[in-house]
Parts: structure tokens; sequence; C-alpha cells
């Protein structure tokens, strides 16, 4: 029972994490169209900045903005923060669940780094506080008066970041820290800057003085570069169940990739929604740089050059591979878990005999033998050999050399 419990709440928390998620990012997503499409009309107040009007569910919609704030405040104001706050709250909530309640399993890598798990948590949770840190200082820095220029800083910045990841963590670990590090700065962009200027709006304007219009102005530019951070976020939680993404020698240059991938294809919806003719050579690039990707993440897996005069024959080799994973896998990978802290195998994955393994061998494949996946942090050591191995057996079932039922 306990572990159903436990299996829920992890379950739960996702669902809130994916729902809130949903919710921040689609108003994100709104409200920089509808900035985007603005028109200017003489019907308008003097205070507005332009109007759009819009058609859904069976209704007509005239929206206005104001570039500083109206004349006189409105009755009710509609926030838009509780998005924001729930997703990051739920997500430290569900970090904190896999990742920091199993920090040895799938944050250490002690190959990379012989810390503990108190470390690793710590080293964690001051990284998330001290890139906000910097990245908010170079927000406010002379490079924050041109937005192109912050935009480099920004992606160098979290480039390096990610490397120096690489450099701590696991690749699991490096790879949702980053995710983690990015979605924080979002959300304190929010907290601290977005939600803040507009109060201060707000409260000039209840006493009747005229609102200081940097706020808008740096608020807008905060909810851009939400914006734009957005697809790469997303992609990182994606990209989490992939282990030729994330467990490779390379994750932290496709990270790289991913970033200026989000940019472009940003920079086409938003050019859109301006008016302009779309720019198409966007998904080019997109392309391109997807390619780019792909061939990081092979160049980064491990090797898997096998002797093929290792094993007499292929069962040999079949029953050889079999064994290593049984003798490697199995303590996690079981009904009843060996490894302490782990309450369940992960996701379901039982690797306890001939049977299980047969039916997880693609599975293999991609977490052990394409990628450094698993063992999570070489908590059970398999060498490059060992991997080409998994490889050669994978790709012999593939052929039709071994029955998969022998």
């Amino acid at each position: 029972m306990v572990d159903y419990l436990w299996m829920w709440s992890e379950l739960i928390v996702r669902w809130v994490h994916v729902i809130a998620g949903i919710a921040w990012i689609g108003s994100s997503f709104y409200f920089i169209a509808l900035d985007l499409s603005l028109k200017p009309g003489k019907e308008l107040p003097d205070e507005a900045h332009g109007q759009a009007w819009q058609v859904h569910g069976g209704g007509f919609y005239n929206m206005v903005k104001y570039l500083v704030a109206p004349a006189k405040m409105p009755d009710e104001l509609t926030w838009f923060k509780w998005e924001a706050y729930g997703t990051w709250i739920s997500g430290i909530a569900l970090m904190s669940l896999v990742y920091y309640g199993a920090a040895s399993l799938y944050m250490i890598d002690l190959e990379i780094l012989d810390i503990t798990e108190i470390q690793a948590v710590m080293i964690s949770l001051a990284g998330i506080v001290i890139s906000w840190a910097l990245y908010d200082g170079l927000c406010r820095s002379p490079l924050g008066k041109s937005d192109l220029w912050l935009a480099l800083a920004g992606f160098v910045f979290l480039v390096l970041l990610a490397f120096g990841y690489s450099l701590i963590f696991s690749a699991r670990g490096a790879f949702m820290q980053m995710g983690v590090t990015i979605g924080t700065i979002m959300v304190a962009n929010v907290l601290m800057i977005i939600i803040p200027g507009q109060t201060r709006v707000v409260t000039a304007l209840k006493a009747g003085k005229t609102p200081d219009p940097r706020h808008g102005a740096r608020g807008k530019q905060r909810s851009l570069h939400n914006n734009y951070l957005t697809l790469p976020v997303i992609f990182v939680m994606i990209g989490g169940h992939y282990p030729a993404v994330f467990a490779t020698d390379y994750a932290w240059g496709i990270l790289a990739l991913v970033l200026i991938t989000g940019a472009v294809i940003r920079h086409f919806f938003n050019t859109k929604h301006k008016g302009l003719a779309p720019p198409w050579w966007t998904w080019l690039v997109a392309a391109i740089l997807a390619g780019f990707a792909i061939s990081l993440s092979h160049l980064g897996a491990p090797n898997m050059e096998y002797d093929k005069t290792a094993h007499a024959s292929p069962t040999a080799l079949h029953n050889a591979s079999i064994e290593l994973v049984i003798e490697r896998c199995s303590s996690c990978h079981a009904r009843e878990p060996l490894w302490d802290g782990l309450a369940f195998a992960p996701k379901g994955v039982y690797l306890e005999n001939k049977s299980d393994v047969l039916r997880h061998a693609n599975d293999i494949f991609w977490q052990a033998a394409a990628s450094h996946a698993m063992p999570p942090g070489q908590v059970i050591w398999i060498e490059d050999e060992e991997r080409a191995m998994l490889a050669a057996w994978r790709n012999m079932i593939n052929h039709g050399l071994v029955d998969r039922d022998s």
C-alpha cells in the first residue's frame, strides 16, 4: 500500500505541474500574440496604446491595451500570476520527490564528481538561486538597454551554466537542473519584476499619481524573455524521457541548439502575430539545428564497436547479454527493489529474468547501450565494451538472428 501511495503522490504532483504549466504557457503565448497584434484606432482613449478585435467561442472581443495604465482604475483587475506560481511550486515538489529524494541515483555520478546526497541537493538549490541573481544582474546592467545584446549574453550564460552542471551532476541530474533553473528564472521574472511593477502602477493610480513607465517597460522585457524560454523548458521536460538526448557527452551542446531553435520558432510566430510577412526561413534554420542536435546525440553516445570474436556464436552473445542485464540491473528493476529509497521499480520495468529482459530489449539499448543513462550515476559500473555488446545483441535480435522467445 505504501508503494502505491508513493507512486500516486508523484503522479498527482506531475499532473498538477502539467496543468499549471499549460495554463501559464497558454496565457504567456496569448498575451504576447495579443500585444504584437494591437492596432491603433481613432476611437481609442488618449492613454490607449492599441486594440485588437478577436472572435472565439461564438463571441466577439475588443481588447484595448494601455501603455502605462488608464486614467481611472477599473473596479476589477484579473492578475495573471497564479499559473506561474503553481507551475514552480509543483515543479520543485516533483524535483524533490524524484531527484532530491533519490539523489544517489538521479543526481550523482561518482565518475564525474564524488559528492554526497546532501551536497548534491544543496548545490542544486544554491545553483538555482545564484543563477537567478546573475541573470537579474545582466538584465539590470547596461546590457539590459539592448534586447539583442542582452539576449546574446543570456544565451552564453545558459550554455556555460549547462556545461558547468555537466561537470557536477549526473547526465540526468544536470539536464533536469537546467530545466528547473530556467523555469525558476521565468517564475522569478513574474514574482520579482512583473507583478511588483504592476502593483506599483496600481498603487500610484489609486493615489492619484502618474505611474512610472519603467515598470511597464521592464515587465514587458522580462515577459518577452519568458516567451522565448518557454519552448526550451518544454523540451527539457520531454527530453528527460529520452536517454539519447540527456545522457550523452554533448547534452549541454544539444541544449544550446534547442535554445536557438526555440528562439527562431518563437520569432516566426511573433513576427506573424505582428501582421508582417512570416519569416519562413526560420523553419529551415530549425530543421538544420535539429540535424546538428541529432548528430551531437550520436557523437556523444558510448563507443558501439563490438569485437565479434568475443563470443563464439549468436546464442553465446544472446545468453551473455541477458546475464549481464540481470546481474547489473535487477537490484533496482525488481518486483521488490533491493536499492535503498526505491519503493518500486523505476518506470515499472522489471529485469529479473530472461523473459523480462527480452521484453525490454529495445529500452535496454537506448538506456544502457546508446547512452549512459543506465545504470544511473554509474552506481553499478558497466564498461563501454559491455555497452557495445548490448548494442550488438539488440541489433542481432532485430535482424532475427536470435529468436526473441529463445
